[in-house]
């Protein structure tokens, strides 16, 4: 479902233009970043602000319509970080230019999203020699 650019800019700038799950900045990317719905409109999610969250493509894609994913560590299905309701320090670390779930919600969403994958780290340890890493408010 598409949003306004009214409504897209304002999600936009709420985030820091930078993706409100693994921290990507879209200064320097080549995609676009897609406008999530935390809540999935498939599930009864709506179109407003929210339930919007700026996402990179990597992080969208593999959230996709998911509300829960398994964690890693007992296998019990948790809830996907939710960027309106928790807080990202209470739930990751910043490990270099490494994520590290430290709650339930934290590993099963680092893993369910692969915020690790080999391409996010180079671009984290670019963004790094550039003064964008780690993102401001989540040192």
């Amino acid at each position: 479902m598409s949003v306004s650019d009214s409504i897209r800019w304002q999600v936009v700038e709420r985030a820091g233009n930078r993706c409100e799950y693994c921290g990507l900045s879209q200064e320097g990317q080549e995609a676009v970043f897609h406008v999530d719905h935390i809540f999935p409109v498939s599930l009864g999610g709506v179109t407003e602000l929210d339930n919007l969250a700026l996402a990179c493509v990597s992080c969208s894609l593999r959230k996709a319509a998911r509300v829960q994913v398994p964690d890693p560590a007992s296998g019990e299905q948790v809830a996907i970080f939710h960027p309106r309701n928790d807080r990202w320090n209470l739930h990751f670390r910043w490990s270099d230019c490494e994520i590290t779930g430290i709650t339930p919600t934290g590993r099963a969403t680092a893993v369910a999203l692969m915020m690790n994958r080999p391409m996010a780290l180079r671009i984290r340890a670019e963004e790094r020699a550039r003064g964008r890493h780690p993102p401001p408010g989540q040192l």
